[in-house]
């Protein structure tokens, strides 16, 4: 194991610090050398070229000077005028140029700027004024150089035109012969050169610098190593002590919440009081707020004003995103107070199913003693909805496990899946239906795993009115009893009576009416056939006649 460890830290120390040939070192210097020898080779060029320049420049400065002085036309001094401040803006940039390459740094980091003038919430922006300045140097580099490419092509641009027209206004002097024509072009023809003279200067003035930023970046690996120990070092410090700190405060408020449930009465109770609730939800906040501004505090005395303006952009935005959500805090904050529209130890319906409140927190805990699961649901889910008190006997589902029911649709099966989605049914013979919960609530199941009632009605012939109302219904009600405790039914019967039903068209109607406790509910239609059979053997025992529906057709 110390093996592949000390492996490993040699790894990262090869990574971290690498080690290079005499060779390769050599290398690299005598090819720093020749660059640095072509880039003061090509420096001293430009210095001469912009000192040329400036020569240019300062002349056609003096020549306007005294056309000025001589002119009498208030039109040509003001055009005389701006050819000359031209001209010195002109000179200007060419003496910057000048420095820039002498000095081999930006002169205009030592030039007075001017102070930025935030408009909007003075003393907010203050804050976050530091990490936006941040964010802008990290991409300084590349904006300098997107910024120089343009200009290199903006040059380019220009460039030929400038030559195109320097080179007309020479061919047009030579050859006229118009002598004013002549003075004319003449008195062109330096300003063209300027141009074209200005313009080569600032392309190569920006293919220098474009060229001294690319060979100053350093490899991407070295970039990445260099700036993540620097980040370690400094920011990175600070962000470990920020979280530590946070992490200190979250222990101490966990410490102090742990005391206080020890000690105050009513926060082990299974339903809380309210103060007791109170001060959970004010444990929460504190823990939040406490946190945050543990978090602030350690950018503040660490002096890191970029970390602590990201803090606080970061803290604004997320303000910003929350505040469509203040009021469903707030209906939030009253359900964990238990003052809200559902309260702890009621009765609520969700997707048409009811439960038993049993918790409400951020993730409250919902029960239903008859489908024997819990349901953990977000507290936003209860936001909307009211529960209400229910009594002791009150049905929290049609069945339960391994009930056996019967739906409107016809169907009769065990119940051997259940839950707040789907309820499976076995029927008999196997075969398995499936419903979603919602569609078999639709179909009003009838819950016969408990007691249930077979009504069997069958009719004799008129020709035994006399006793239809009287012995008859002795001599099948003592028929069924003996039946069905031959066949061992007798043990699972509740109730057996037979009763006159109605006078029929073509019969007379006896309805047998016979209870069953839940035991023999998978017998339930075996139990309505063998009652069935039990009537007819009884009618055919005692010659009674079963009649069938007739219909008599009368002629005129």
């Amino acid at each position: 194991m110390f093996r592949f460890v000390l492996t490993g830290l040699m790894i990262y120390a090869c990574l971290i610090f690498p080690v290079y040939g005499a060779d390769e070192i050599a290398d690299k210097e005598s090819t720093a050398v020749s660059v640095e020898e072509e880039r003061s080779g090509r420096s001293k060029e430009m210095l001469t070229s912009i000192i040329e320049l400036k020569k240019s420049l300062i002349s056609r400065i003096e020549d306007k000077n005294k056309q000025l002085k001589a002119s009498s036309s208030e039109m040509e001094k003001e055009n005389l005028k701006q050819e000359l401040a031209t001209l010195d803006q002109q000179l200007d940039g060419a003496k910057a140029d000048f420095e820039r390459i002498a000095t081999g740094i930006d002169i205009d980091l030592f030039s007075d700027k001017k102070e930025e003038i935030f408009n909007w919430q003075d003393e907010l922006i203050s804050l976050v004024e530091p990490g936006i300045k941040e964010l802008k140097r990290f991409t300084l580099k590349a904006r300098q150089k997107a910024k120089l490419k343009e200009d290199i092509q903006h040059y380019q641009r220009l460039l030929p035109v400038a030559r195109e027209a320097f080179e007309n206004v020479n061919s047009q002097m030579e050859k006229t012969t118009d002598k004013g024509v002549k003075r004319q072009l003449k008195m062109l023809l330096p300003e063209w050169q300027g141009v074209v003279e200005q313009l080569d200067n600032r392309l190569k003035v920006a293919h220098l610098q474009l060229d001294t930023m690319e060979q100053e970046e350093k490899s991407l690996m070295e970039l990445s190593r260099t700036s993540m120990r620097d980040f370690f070092r400094t920011r990175g410090l600070y962000l470990l002590m920020a979280v530590g700190a946070c992490v200190m405060v979250l222990l101490l408020l966990r410490f102090i919440y742990g005391l206080t449930i020890r000690t105050v009465p009513g926060f082990k109770s299974g339903y809380r009081p309210f103060y007791a609730r109170l001060m959970d939800l004010l444990f929460k906040v504190m823990a939040i707020v406490f946190s945050l501004v543990a978090l602030i505090l350690v950018f503040y005395l660490a002096e890191d004003w970029v970390l602590l303006s990201l803090t606080i952009i970061i803290l604004l935005g997320l303000g910003w995103g929350i505040k469509s959500t203040l009021p469903g805090m707030w209906q939030q904050s009253r359900l964990m107070l238990n003052i809200g529209a559902v309260r702890e130890g009621e009765r609520l319906v969700m997707d048409g199913v009811p439960w038993m409140v049993k918790r409400i927190n951020m993730f409250s805990q919902l029960e239903n003693p008859d489908l024997g699961m819990k349901l953990r649901i977000p507290i936003e889910s209860l936001v909307g909805k009211t529960s209400r008190p229910f009594a002791p006997e009150e049905s929290w589902f049609p069945c339960r496990k391994n009930d056996w029911v019967i739906l409107a649709d016809g169907t009769r099966g065990k119940v051997v899946s259940l839950s707040h989605e789907m309820v499976e049914l076995v029927q008999r013979g196997g075969s398995r239906k499936l419903y979603q919960t919602g569609d078999f609530l639709g179909q009003t199941p009838l819950n016969i795993s408990v007691n249930f009632r077979l009504k069997v009605v069958f009719g004799i012939g008129y020709e035994h009115q006399k006793e239809a109302t009287s012995g008859i219904l002795t001599v099948i009600r003592e028929y069924l009893g003996q039946a069905l405790e031959k066949e061992g039914y007798n043990e699972h019967l509740v109730n057996l009576n037979v009763e006159f039903c109605q006078a029929g068209a073509s019969s007379l109607d006896f309805v047998v009416i016979a209870d069953f406790d839940g035991e023999v509910a998978p017998l339930y239609n075996r139990l309505n056939r063998a009652i069935q059979r039990w009537c007819v053997d009884v009618c055919t025992l005692n010659h009674w006649g079963i009649p069938f529906p007739q219909l008599t057709v009368h002629k005129p």
